[in-house]
């Protein structure tokens, strides 16, 4: 069996090394950098003023503003709130990352993952001019190594219509079945690939898959069993949270192939 596909396999630090440091902060994408990582995962909402920033959770409860979102707050202010202390009492103090910032910082040193977040209480209007500030920020990228994805059907096909080329991929829940993904290759065939949740994933999703020339994502792909699974079914991209983990994996997979 030739290794080429498990070599392919590129494993993807979830909002950076987030065991090792607080979520789509410097400095868990710095501490992911420090494995042979291929690419990093991250999360763009909207600040108050308009402003793509990093950041998953629909509060920020964790970081003691309860009840309290993202876009309650313009940029200024939330680069003063410290996004990193919530992890550990020794952590240096860290404000918000915008997308600017972090495409400036890390594009060139691995591929990106841009997930658009998009909650229920935004407008249309709200949600679109998310997508156009993230896809004017990344421009012309998508041939290095940065690609969009969002759980939110709409928002990427109005994406598609305001960049034709740019790979998108739709995140599927597991709620989806076989005959969802079917339709969605019927009537969506601008999808540059998928990412399905690592529970749902088997041989028949990814033969359909492959022969529609899709790219094949998997999350979170965090214990031996699901990483494992994950190089069993030759996905492209695997999602996790421990990178260090399945890149150990990978090696030994790799090296068990070649003798």
């Amino acid at each position: 069996m030739s290794n080429d596909k498990f070599d392919s396999c590129l494993i993807f630090a979830h909002r950076g090394a987030n065991r090792e440091a607080a979520e789509n902060t410097r400095a868990a994408f710095d501490k992911a950098l420090e494995y042979a990582i291929d690419g990093i995962e991250t999360d763009v909402q909207l600040s108050r003023d308009g402003i793509p920033v990093l950041w998953h959770d629909p509060f920020l409860d964790k970081l003691d503003y309860a009840g309290k979102r993202i876009d309650d707050f313009d940029l200024e202010q939330l680069e003063q709130i410290d996004f990193s202390g919530y992890f550990s009492s020794e952590t240096v103090p860290e404000g918000v990352l915008s997308l600017k910032e972090f495409i400036n910082t890390y594009h060139g040193r691995c591929k990106l993952n841009i997930e658009i977040k998009n909650r229920d209480w935004e407008s249309q209007e709200r949600q679109e001019h998310k997508i156009l500030q993230t896809l004017d920020i990344v421009g012309t990228l998508a041939s290095e190594g940065v690609f969009i994805s969002s759980f939110n059907l709409s928002s990427l096909i109005f994406a598609h219509q305001y960049a034709p080329d740019f790979p998108l991929f739709h995140i599927l829940t597991d709620d989806h079945t076989q005959a969802d993904i079917e339709q969605l290759l019927e009537e969506q065939a601008f999808l540059s690939g998928f990412c399905l949740p690592i529970g749902v994933l088997n041989s028949s999703i990814c033969k359909l898959l492959r022969m529609n020339d899709k790219k094949i994502g998997a999350y979170t792909c965090n214990s031996t069993a699901e990483i494992r699974k994950a190089f069993k079914l030759k996905v492209d991209i695997i999602m996790t949270d421990c990178p260090q983990k399945a890149l150990q994996m990978r090696g030994r997979w790799i090296g068990a192939l070649l003798n």
